[in-house]
């Protein structure tokens, strides 16, 4: 029997880390271009945070605290029931997620209060 394909879900970041993001997948361990969405200089947990639909994508880019603009990835294969619940009540995938199963979905999307 198979793995189950899984679903489409989402990623918010910086768009300091979108190069290593495409070379090197969503992975905590190289965080430090820019901070977490929500501020921290650290991983907040081992794995990534990820948002199943667009009203939680706009929560994490309206959290948006990194000082500049985000942007948000698609995340293929995931399954829900792998996912683990943070204290703060956020989904994330543990470990790292490679580049093969990522792609752009927005880019250079400004802060909150930002203007054009």
């Amino acid at each position: 029997m198979s793995a189950p394909a899984g679903e489409t879900w989402f990623h918010v970041t910086s768009v300091r880390n979108r190069a290593s993001i495409r070379r090197h997948g969503l992975d905590v361990r190289r965080m430090g271009a820019a901070p977490g969405i929500a501020g921290s200089p650290v991983p907040e947990q081992d794995g990534v945070f990820l948002a199943d639909d667009e009203f939680l994508v706009d929560w994490f880019v309206r959290m948006n605290n990194t000082g500049g603009p985000v942007d948000v990835w698609a995340v293929d294969g995931v399954v829900r029931v792998d996912l683990e619940q943070s204290p703060e009540g956020y989904l994330f995938q543990s470990g790292t997620v490679p580049a093969d199963r990522l792609w752009l979905v927005r880019q250079d999307v400004p802060p909150l209060g930002a203007t054009d």
